[in-house]
């Protein structure tokens, strides 16, 4: 979905330019329309996060270091924005161009694309936001080191001998 929407490369923006100032050297005024695109970078995606104008959020998965995204989450849960969490930054870079991007945005999407967007976005809400509460509250295995294994063997033996002798 993501690659219908990626950026000019350079090539077709250097293209785009010529033409655009060859129209403007002949005297014609140029309608230029904004091109709807994915659009990149941690804080282009914030500001965009915190106005609320981006529709969907991926993160990568091995943003070194992790702190530079780990509060991403909690601003979209916060704002209400559908975000994912996607393998790898190489796979999100490759969108647009670049070696590699650890966050990328949707803000638009063209008419033909709604109905499949909104599937995603159902999907994409039901795996990451709506779950946060659910892995929240989960407890840990339980699962003691094998100090606290010792401790409750001989706490059981000695509460197994004082009822064996309360018996006698």
């Amino acid at each position: 979905m993501l690659l219908k929407y990626r950026p000019e490369d350079e090539a077709a923006k250097k293209e785009h330019l010529l033409r655009k100032a060859q129209a403007e050297t002949e005297g014609k005024t140029v309608e230029a329309k904004k091109p709807i695109a994915v659009k990149y970078g941690l804080n282009h995606v914030t500001y965009l996060i915190e106005q609320k104008k981006a529709q969907l959020v991926a993160i990568a998965h091995d943003v070194d270091p992790i702190e530079v995204v780990v509060w991403l989450p909690a601003l979209c849960r916060k704002m209400e924005i559908p975000y994912c969490i996607v393998k790898g930054k190489s796979r999100l870079g490759a969108i647009v161009h670049k070696k590699t991007a650890s966050v990328l945005c949707l803000t638009t999407v063209k008419n033909e694309d709604k109905l499949e967007f909104s599937r995603i976005l159902e999907a994409i809400k039901a795996n990451f936001n709506d779950k946060y509460d659910e892995y929240r509250k989960r407890w840990g295995g339980g699962i003691m080191g094998s100090k606290s294994q010792a401790k409750t063997k001989a706490k059981d033996k000695v509460l197994a001998k004082e009822t064996a002798q309360r018996m006698n």
